[in-house]
């Protein structure tokens, strides 16, 4: 099978895959007089603003679970992440072309190291999200549920449904110069059909059907079970994992098939 002889070339690559994505967090910061400070200060700051926004200045707040700056928090960083995966690894192969074309590598290595990148500076963001949800234990706003073991979980299908997007767009990108224009709009529309802001459950049953069909919307449901009880359904998480490994073995398939191409393009 195609998937499994990729998965095997990644896996003899394992120390090039960590020397690349070390690069790309030296790269990242290079100059930067607080350097990786900025992974957490980035969401530290961005999570007050929102605390403000909509703890302090709105008052009808009844559109996510309780407390809701936990709930929005939970889900935008997970979403951020995701969105960042497909943003930079739609271009993968275009922003390191001579490496691409040069380098006796798994070509999916360029993919990969994209996504456990930028999975290295969502894992230092999770502090931001350990320091409220004490707050809000502290302050008996919420509690804990026995469903938080299953956020690794989530993170593990996030990464794996990056890895298979990612290995369409990549090599599409390449090919279709417009398709850096199509992921932008995607990720627009996709950040309002995933409940992000809202909950699952307030959706009419239609609408909740569809939302199902959406692989993020189940992992970030899988994501926050921990959290607010009874925000998991069952079928949306089912969807998203099988719906998750199909991306994941058409993006192998994909990839290997347009990579002849790809390769002749850069």
């Amino acid at each position: 099978m195609i998937g499994v002889s990729q998965f095997r070339g990644l896996m003899a690559q394992r120390q090039v895959l960590r020397t690349l994505v070390e690069r790309d967090l030296r790269v990242r910061y290079a100059g930067s007089v607080l350097g990786y400070v900025w992974t957490v200060l980035d969401p530290l700051l961005m999570a007050l603003v929102y605390f403000i926004v909509f703890t302090l200045i709105f008052t009808a707040r009844q559109t996510g679970n309780q407390p809701y700056f936990l709930h929005l928090i939970t889900g935008l960083f997970l979403w951020q992440w995701f969105a960042s995966n497909m943003s930079e690894s739609s271009r993968a192969l275009l922003s390191e072309s001579r490496l691409v074309r040069s380098a006796n590598l798994p070509r999916e290595l360029w993919v990969v190291r994209v996504v456990l990148a930028k999975g290295i500076e969502f894992v230092l963001t999770l502090p931001v999200v350990v320091a409220f949800t004490v707050f809000y234990l502290v302050t008996g706003a919420t509690k804990l549920h026995w469903t938080i073991v299953f956020i690794p979980v989530a993170l593990v299908l996030t990464f794996l449904l990056s890895v298979g997007i990612g290995m369409i767009l990549a090599p599409i990108t390449v090919l279709v110069t417009d398709m850096a224009r199509v992921v932008r709009i995607a990720l627009r529309l996709g950040f309002y059909a995933t409940p992000v802001l809202y909950s699952a459950d307030m959706a009419p049953d239609t609408l909740r059907t569809v939302l199902a069909l959406n692989p993020m919307s189940g992992i970030l449901e899988l994501f926050r079970s921990g959290f607010f009880k009874g925000e998991m359904n069952l079928l949306s998480v089912a969807s998203a994992c099988v719906l998750t490994v199909v991306l994941l073995l058409v993006g192998a398939f994909v990839f290997k098939r347009l990579e002849p191409a790809v390769l002749k393009e850069i």
